[in-house]
């Protein structure tokens, strides 16, 4: 594996990266070699010029915390938009650590630090670019092959558990991060930041705070605000289900997506009752719509494709198809609901 990935990583500079004037970052063998952090790397402190923020509804990634920064080239900046996920200038760094604590409970008990995935903005479009941490978490290395590996923690209920964490290749990155067949990102967008963010010396809204920090221009201090999924005191049990499949599907399932053939559209912002799945019949059949006629019957949770799919682990039916092997048992839950209070 290892002499396989040494391969890659020499056919690197194929992608075209360089350091200079363009802002545009090479790509590093370690991630410490890009000086997004200061001091112990692990500790994800962010080095002057790198953002930190977050989604109001992140991506389910098995259980996993992420930590999210930006960087952008020196005096460049984001023009504001409401309708679709920001426009990032070239040179613009998108950095996404995922980890898991030792105890879901206690912070405090210290954390395994998985991957960082850094997506690089280029002159030719956007590159995933994944970092495995090592055992000593003291550092990331470049592995474009990706890894599986198996990691263990304390849940929030006080349960042992332990699961396999899959790494993707960087082919696989491309599946998710796909819009009109150009690698794109998928969470910041207005909706997704629009909401606090504690930047240590001052609790701001991200929106606010990356416009008075000079990098999101146009910004006029009201945009559309993303519900918290899990919260029901940000929205009904439908903002927060359509909320949950935007994030969690609806990169795929789109009009400009990967999965635009099948007819379903899962963002957000579709009004269409079809093409969100009610009432309507798989383009393709077979085992992964477990012999149910409909994505979506109303008041019938349990004769609904998406429910069967999303509550599955078998790799032949599961949706979303990459980035998980668990099951999400609230998002089940809430989706359950939503199903069951459809007329």
């Amino acid at each position: 594996m290892r002499k396989l990935v040494c391969i890659l990583v020499i056919a690197l500079p194929f992608f075209g990266f360089t350091w200079g004037g363009s802002g545009v970052h090479a790509p590093k063998m370690k991630l410490s070699e890009y000086g997004f952090f200061t001091g112990d790397i692990a500790k994800q402190e962010p080095a002057e010029g790198v953002m930190p923020y977050h989604l109001n509804t992140p991506l389910f990634t098995d259980h996993a915390e992420k930590l999210r920064f930006v960087k952008l080239p020196s005096g460049t900046s984001v023009p504001y938009n409401d309708t679709a996920v920001f426009d990032f200038p070239v040179g613009t760094a998108l950095i996404k650590t995922f980890f898991y604590p030792v105890d879901f409970r206690d912070p405090s008990k210290g954390r395994r630090v998985m991957e960082t995935r850094v997506l690089l903005h280029e002159t030719n479009g956007w590159k995933a670019l994944p970092y495995i941490w090592n055992e000593a978490q003291t550092d990331a290395e470049l592995d474009v092959a990706g890894e599986s590996t198996t990691v263990n923690y304390t849940d929030q209920q006080g349960k042992k558990r332990s699961h396999a964490y899959v790494v993707p290749n960087m082919n696989q990155c491309k599946g998710c991060h796909n819009k009109a067949e150009k690698m794109m990102p998928i969470g910041p967008s207005a909706w997704q930041l629009n909401g606090d963010h504690n930047y240590g010396l001052v609790k701001e809204n991200q929106l606010a705070h990356w416009a008075s920090s000079g990098i999101l221009q146009g910004y006029e201090s009201q945009a559309p605000k993303g519900v918290i999924w899990n919260d029901p005191s940000t929205g009904s049990v439908d903002e927060r289900a359509r909320i949950w499949f935007d994030i969690n599907c609806a990169h795929c399932h789109r009009g400009d997506g990967p999965a635009s053939t099948s007819g379903l559209h899962l963002g957000w912002q579709e009004k269409n009752k079809l093409k969100i799945g009610i009432g309507k019949t798989p383009v393709a059949a077979g085992r992964g719509s477990g012999n149910l006629r409909f994505s979506i019957v109303p008041g019938k949770p349990d004769e609904s494709i998406l429910l069967y799919r999303i509550k599955s682990t078998d790799p032949g039916v599961m949706m979303p198809e990459l980035g998980r092997t668990q099951m999400q048992p609230d998002a089940v839950a809430l989706i359950r609901e939503w199903i069951s209070k459809m007329q």
